[in-house]
């Protein structure tokens, strides 16, 4: 038994070690392939850097999130305030609880080009993006998407992944702007309720169609 344990343990440490050693590439298609579902957390900064001068980065936001393959999730944030964007597949709900307003938005093609599509949309991602090698950088792989599409408003997406995961995400637009975020806490396909996505207006909400 203990020899057979021994081995069951060498051979996970030899998946692992295949996994952290593998291209970005490689992992996140592994990632994408692997996993219809996931849940877990996130922190988000902005980095704004204009005409050479020290970036500003401002406070962080975090909270949670939860998606499910193609189109659908529940993106939470929960500090420094409290909003809610939750997409079912076909609508994407924007509420915000301050003012107790939710904006209704037609999913349809935005997400192809969008960054949601890298972790909420479908397997095909080559379809809308351009994806090549990032190099190694804060210990992890990362991986280059250029979307193909002249309307989207990011220029280039950056993931950055370790084991397997994606751990952090830059989302560079034409602005000057990047969105840094930090993933953590990752559940791949977690047991998820068919009304896990459908969103329910609050009562009194202010609803604005769009």
């Amino acid at each position: 038994m203990t020899r057979f344990k021994s081995l069951s343990v060498v051979t996970a440490g030899l998946l692992l070690a295949g996994v952290a050693h593998a291209s970005a590439l490689e992992q996140f298609k592994s990632f994408v392939s692997s996993t219809k579902a996931a849940k877990g957390e996130f922190t988000q900064r902005q980095v704004k850097s204009t005409n050479g001068e020290t970036p500003k980065i401002s406070n962080a936001a975090s909270g949670s999130f939860v998606f499910a393959r193609p189109g659908k999730f529940i993106w939470t944030y929960s500090k420094p305030y409290e909003q809610v964007l939750q997409a079912d597949g076909d609508q994407l709900f924007i509420f915000d609880k301050d003012l107790n307003q939710v904006t209704v938005k037609k999913l349809g093609d935005a997400l192809g080009s969008s960054p949601a599509a890298i972790l909420f949309g479908s397997n095909d991602l080559e379809k809308n993006f351009t994806l090549s090698e990032g190099g190694t950088r804060d210990g992890m792989e990362w991986l280059k998407a250029v979307p193909k599409a002249k309307d989207t408003s990011f220029e280039q997406i950056n993931i950055g992944l370790r084991n397997g995961l994606p751990e952090a995400m830059e989302l560079k637009d034409s602005f000057g702007q990047t969105s840094v975020l930090k993933l953590s806490k990752i559940e791949k396909n977690p047991a998820l309720s068919a009304t896990s996505f459908k969103f329910v207006i609050p009562k009194g909400a202010d609803v604005f169609n769009n």
